[in-house]
């Protein structure tokens, strides 16, 4: 039973160190680039976008696709950033015991 109270404690514990992570998540930012810097996008920790910068050069009326190309490749690649950085400051807080961001120890967290 102590064993039990003990294992208790500790998962309260690392659910608490994985609320404050995702806390923080949000004031932490990642960019990311398309076309050569043309395209850049600014994405949090929590995957929000918070920014998305053109260069002029790139807005062509006559070739609009070719700018959604590049404004949906930066925030892909934004989001894929933000996703790396909320897992490895998840492997800080628990030793790596959180696994994925839905799953460690079970899917308990």
């Amino acid at each position: 039973m102590k064993d039990m109270m003990n294992l208790m404690k500790q998962a309260k514990q690392m659910q608490s160190k994985m609320a404050e992570v995702q806390k923080a998540l949000g004031d932490m930012t990642v960019e990311a680039t398309a076309g050569g810097g043309q395209v850049t996008v600014v994405v949090t920790g929590r995957q929000e976008v918070l920014e998305v910068r053109i260069n002029a050069e790139v807005v062509d009326p006559d070739d609009v696709e070719m700018l959604q190309d590049l404004v949906t490749a930066a925030v892909n690649e934004g989001l894929r950033k933000a996703g790396e950085l909320a897992q490895e400051e998840m492997n800080k807080a628990t030793g790596g015991l959180a696994g994925g961001l839905g799953g460690g120890l079970g899917g308990l967290f």
